[in-house]
């Protein structure tokens, strides 16, 4: 098999990631225009006229009220963030002692990275760390895996990503990578490791509660500058990686440095509480459930979706939607305090009511306006402006 003619890309001419943190299997479509405003895209995607990875959203730009309530989250949640990527990277080391770390752009970019700090924190190992795209209904990006499948045994890649909500990412990884076994003869394991798994979707995973992880507040800027993952026949070849852009003019706003330096910062505070832990966790039954995607088909059934897919359940999920979707509206359990402060602010910002509802197996679930809707849509992107 010879080695695609695609290469990496590297910061600092592609992200504001240092070039050894992350090797980007991506194509750099920084120079086309692919934004789109959101109530367009909404509409062309539930129509069935275009694919959400077809183009991008208009990045969000936050008010200064709402980075308050990010720099807020992040100093609550360090620790435990902390702890979780602990727990998870001496998991995934128990079992491969020299993995080829592979993060899912981009929520799981972050996330690769801070494993791989622990692993060089606490074992004086850095393993390499790419980034390849992966796209729901349209599956992995074949060319990443024949590049990663030369440059590493395809049993020792473990595949990375931020959080599980209903599981459809996960579910969307083990298909497309049972079709390149099968069609390609290339066997990668199909384990999604996680931060937080609160829909309980696989076996690798920090923590199965479902909290904040501040890297899932912010777009671009906590990711390195970089826009979520572009798969368009129309730009991208059959032996290209699937695109993304870099946005440097956003550099003032850049916090995902900061990110990645807080939560390292506390490395060796939660070493000791990590070294306890991870072992009971490790022969504890760590089965998949499924819970979550029981969850979801009752919720969509309680609110009339047709769809699964225009309910996100989860933290993370639910500020996706109201970041660069059409939020109908806000599910949160009447005991969420101030995990969900930025939730409540960008639903604010929006018009987006909030209910309250006993009972409910995450912290809060997002809505995306269905086409039929009655109710009033939320216009225009946060911060009020179409």
């Amino acid at each position: 098999m010879s080695r695609p003619a695609a290469a990496p890309l590297h910061g600092p001419g592609f992200s504001s990631y240092a070039a050894d943190e992350v090797s980007w299997l991506l194509t750099d479509l920084s120079d086309v225009e692919l934004e789109a405003p959101v109530e367009e895209r909404e509409e062309a995607i539930q129509a069935g006229t275009a694919h959400y990875a077809e183009s991008l959203p208009v990045e969000y730009q936050p008010t200064e009220e709402y980075l308050r309530l990010f720099y807020a989250a992040l100093d609550a949640s360090a620790d435990r963030v902390a702890r979780a990527v602990g727990t998870l990277t001496e998991l995934i080391l128990a079992e491969r002692p020299s993995p080829a770390l592979v993060s899912l752009a981009r929520a799981g970019t972050p996330i690769g990275i801070l494993m791989r700090r622990w692993a060089a924190f606490a074992h004086g190992h850095r393993p390499p760390h790419y980034t390849v795209s992966i796209v729901r209904g349209r599956g992995i990006d074949r060319t990443a895996l024949r590049y990663l499948a030369e440059a590493h045994d395809p049993r020792q890649v473990v595949f990375v990503d931020g959080w599980t909500g209903k599981g459809a990412i996960c579910r969307e990884l083990r298909q497309a990578l049972a079709a390149v076994s099968a069609e390609e003869g290339l066997c990668f394991d199909p384990t999604l490791a996680v931060l937080a798994d609160p829909g309980s979707c696989t076996t690798a995973y920090g923590t199965r509660d479902d909290f904040l992880i501040p890297s899932a507040c912010l777009n671009s800027t906590v990711s390195g500058l970089v826009s979520r993952t572009v798969c368009n026949d129309r730009l991208i070849a059959p032996e290209q990686f699937h695109g993304a852009k870099f946005y440097p003019e956003l550099a003032a706003a850049d916090v995902s440095a900061l990110f990645l330096d807080r939560i390292s910062e506390r490395f060796p505070a939660v070493a000791g509480r990590v070294a306890a832990e991870w072992p009971e966790l490790a022969a504890a039954d760590r089965r998949p459930r499924w819970s979550g995607w029981r969850s979801a088909e009752a919720l969509c059934s309680r609110y009339g979706l047709g769809d699964v897919n225009l309910l996100k359940p989860g933290v993370g999920e639910t500020t996706r939607v109201l970041l660069r979707r059409v939020p109908w509206r806000v599910l949160v359990r009447p005991d969420a305090g101030a995990e969900l402060d930025h939730v409540r602010r960008l639903a604010a910002e929006r018009g987006v009511p909030v209910d309250e509802v006993p009972g409910l197996p995450y912290m809060c679930v997002g809505l995306i306006r269905p086409r039929d809707a009655t109710a009033p849509a939320a216009a225009g992107r946060p911060g009020g402006t179409a």
